[in-house]
């Protein structure tokens, strides 16, 4: 099979219709074998019941349509997660319901991945025509920061419609909401031929948006948990302990000037204050605590890791 389409969705029934018919003719004309995998995010609308429709209608052997339903809303991660577990395609192109995203683009995406080599290319949605104020800077905003922190000069990270090799959807794993992410978990998992293209972007035809601001905060506490994962997680002892080390160390030395300080007076019989009321000491004393916390807490993690039936998963890329 050439090419898996994945298109998670939540409340979109109205769409649904008119984006199979554009998929369809967008393979026809190219004459593709394809798969179009709709993923029912706990809808609340008819769309399980057009998904059906759409698979006992257009399902033959040149085209398959599947579908996977939620009992409930878990998000777009959950969504990609299942929808990239059940591709078979050689290429595996993701795209949203909502009519934004454009299927003319399959063949230029296919191309990029078949015949220039690369493993994953992302769409840059070039010319939005969402609410500047509440979409468009923040996400440039966003996209800024990604770049910076994950080293992947990709303007739009975010896009729902990328295009990826096959082993790469096999080989990571999309979780909790790091479905914005998706380029950094490739790269991370040593996929790192990752292209950028063009893509049109089209106004909403039905229903509203399903994202609202929270989504920038939430994402910039992502970003955050997903470079510290990548960073520490096999040795979360070289961030814990080092930290600890260096704040018991400070706080041992402070309560040493301390206690020098009140020997020194002590010994030239100046009045000095009493070491116990001294804030000086109780904040060493707190760093040193605080040090041996974060030193045990590495030292735990270690602990878990060490005794984790996933601690020697490696990726291979080949054998001979």
């Amino acid at each position: 099979m050439d090419i898996s389409v994945i298109v998670p969705l939540y409340n979109e029934a109205e769409s649904l219709p008119k984006l199979y018919e554009w998929i369809a003719r967008v393979m026809k004309e190219n004459h593709f074998s394809y798969e179009v995998i709709f993923v029912n995010d706990g809808s609340t609308d008819d769309s399980w019941k057009v998904i059906s429709n759409l698979q006992s209608t257009f399902s033959n052997d040149d085209a398959v349509v599947r579908g996977i339903c939620f009992r409930r809303n878990y998000g777009k991660s959950a969504a990609l997660y299942c929808g990239f577990k059940a591709a078979q395609g050689d290429v595996v192109i993701t795209m949203d319901a909502d009519l934004q995203d454009s299927p003319d683009e399959i063949p230029e995406l296919y191309r990029m991945i078949k015949e220039d080599g690369f493993d994953l290319v992302s769409g840059w949605k070039q010319k939005r025509y969402d609410n500047k104020f509440t979409k468009n800077i923040p996400s440039k905003l966003f996209n800024a920061t990604a770049r910076k922190v994950t080293g992947i000069k990709l303007h739009d990270m975010n896009c729902g419609l990328k295009a990826y090799r096959l082993d790469v959807v096999k080989n990571i794993e999309v979780f909790s909401e790091m479905h914005r992410y998706i380029p950094y978990l490739a790269k991370n998992a040593g996929f790192t031929k990752i292209g950028e293209k063009v893509v049109q972007h089209r106004k909403r035809e039905f229903g509203t948006s399903k994202f609202g601001l929270n989504r920038f905060v939430n994402g910039y506490l992502d970003l955050m948990t997903i470079w510290f994962l990548n960073k520490f997680g096999k040795q979360p002892m070289h961030f814990f302990g080092l930290v600890g080390t260096l704040m018991f160390f400070i706080g041992f030395i402070a309560v040493l000037v301390v206690g020098g300080m009140k020997l020194y007076a002590l010994s030239h019989g100046t009045q000095a204050m009493l070491v116990g009321v001294n804030p000086y000491f109780h904040i060493a004393i707190l760093m040193m605590i605080l040090g041996c916390m974060l030193f045990l807490a590495g030292f735990l993690a270690e602990l878990v890791i060490r005794n984790s039936p996933s601690r020697n998963d490696y990726l291979i890329k080949e054998e001979i």
